[in-house]
């Protein structure tokens, strides 16, 4: 990739916009449980996704900085271009990018420790905690193959059970359930990348499932988690969320994104990657709708 634009470009650019949504869907689905229970804040609410967007940013910088430190982001590197790689940033500067956004995800934070209690306090040092750890410190999560675990409770099972807390101040079942279905839809998109980087991180040590089980296993793991979720939409169509069919307008996308990680190979898998974050989208704000409705 060529020089960035600008300065400011190759901060926006290392912060991966286009992996937000990983951070607003389960906001917006933990929202939507807590308007159909009738507990709806939007102040809580509006808080929790500031928090989550700078946890995701923050996760995002540190990747950017660990994986350049460690070996995995280098010139054989088929994603897209990291600022750190690419010289775009200073190194340190990315690290305390990072870290600045966790701090400011702590202080924003004790807004929802103040409203809702110390359970909060306790799953927010938890989820910052972890996205440091993701391929910071002395145990990276991503390079010992538990970067699927940590995806799927954090973006899944905690994001949208957290936002539902601040809101309810309880915990519930069908705040797991959905978490669950939005933490698969992480879990693919990670998935998609350790497919393609399969060979760069077992170069670096990154021992990623994938890697530990080869490229076949990460496609399959891609349509586990698709069947997963629309499964269980299925499931939930018969229950209480009568409207959760609605995410079955983005069944379509799903199989043409899950044919084309079975069929492309290499740098193509970028344009399966880009699908599934839109997919994850579409799914996360559909299934939304649907339980409000």
């Amino acid at each position: 990739m060529t020089k960035p634009k600008s300065h400011l470009w190759a901060w926006l650019w290392a912060s991966r916009p286009r992996t937000l949504v990983a951070a607003a869907v389960p906001v917006a689905v933990g929202s939507a449980l807590a308007w159909k229970d009738a507990c709806f804040r939007a102040d809580t609410m509006l808080v929790a996704l500031l928090g989550a967007l700078l946890i995701q940013v923050g996760t995002n910088l540190s990747n950017d900085y660990f994986d350049w430190r460690r070996g995995a982001d280098n010139e054989a590197r088929l994603g897209p271009a990291r600022a750190t790689q690419q010289g775009w940033l200073p190194p340190k500067a990315v690290l305390s990018a990072a870290l600045l956004c966790f701090v400011l995800a702590f202080v924003s934070g004790l807004y929802l420790v103040w409203v809702a209690g110390w359970p909060i306090l306790c799953v927010g040092l938890l989820s910052l905690v972890a996205g440091y750890i993701y391929t910071g410190g002395p145990f990276p999560l991503a390079y010992h193959g538990l970067g699927d675990i940590f995806v799927f409770v954090f973006f899944g099972l905690v994001a949208v059970g957290g936002t539902y807390f601040v809101q309810s101040f309880r915990w519930s079942a069908d705040a797991f359930w959905l978490g669950s279905m939005v933490g698969a839809w992480g879990v693919a998109l990670l998935a998609v990348n350790n497919v393609r980087d399969a060979k760069t991180d077992a170069q670096a040590n990154k021992r990623t499932l994938v890697v530990r089980f080869g490229e076949a296993f990460g496609r399959w793991q891609y349509v586990l988690m698709l069947v997963w979720s629309y499964g269980l939409a299925l499931k939930l169509c018969w229950g209480k969320f009568p409207w959760a069919w609605l995410v079955f307008f983005s069944l379509p996308l799903a199989i043409v994104s899950a044919r084309g990680l079975f069929v492309l190979r290499g740098s193509a898998l970028n344009a399966v990657l880009g699908r599934t974050a839109f997919l994850m989208a579409s799914f996360g704000f559909l299934l939304a709708l649907g339980v409000v409705l």
